[in-house]
């Protein structure tokens, strides 16, 4: 298997139990979890996990699962430079038919520049795009 994309909702149902996608997240973490793949994600989705455990006053979880994406060596950062901003901002502009975020949209782009057709999401986004999604 190729590397996999992470987005932002499967790492939050992975770390949350009130989390509607928790159950089924974990389940398929699980599976995953014997021959782990690679994995890919950019600054972009580690900044919304990280703000979103801190906007619900868990700190310290925060810095927990930020260090391990972090430290992780299945784990491979794509940082989100000026050029990539602006080419997810571009297509931000241009989607206005769609309820794409701009990280949705920068992801879009990483995973098609590395040619990577599926991500662990729970957003039907990716797929309107053309990408596989898992679970």
């Amino acid at each position: 298997m190729s590397s996999l994309f992470l987005d932002t909702g499967y790492i939050i149902a992975l770390e949350s139990a009130d989390d509607q996608n928790h159950d089924a997240a974990l389940k398929h973490w699980q599976s995953l979890s014997e021959s782990l793949p690679q994995l890919l994600t950019t600054s972009f989705i580690f900044d919304e996990v990280v703000t979103f455990f801190k906007s619900r006053n868990q700190h310290a979880k925060a810095v927990e699962i930020g260090n391990r994406l972090l430290r992780s060596p299945t784990v491979q950062f794509v940082h989100v430079d000026e050029a990539l901003f602006f080419e997810g901002w571009s297509l931000f502009v241009n989607r206005e038919d769609k309820t794409y975020s701009l990280t949705d949209c920068i992801s879009f782009l990483v995973m098609k520049k590395l040619e990577n057709q599926t991500a662990l999401t729970f957003d039907r986004h990716f797929v309107q795009e053309g990408f596989e999604r898992l679970p």
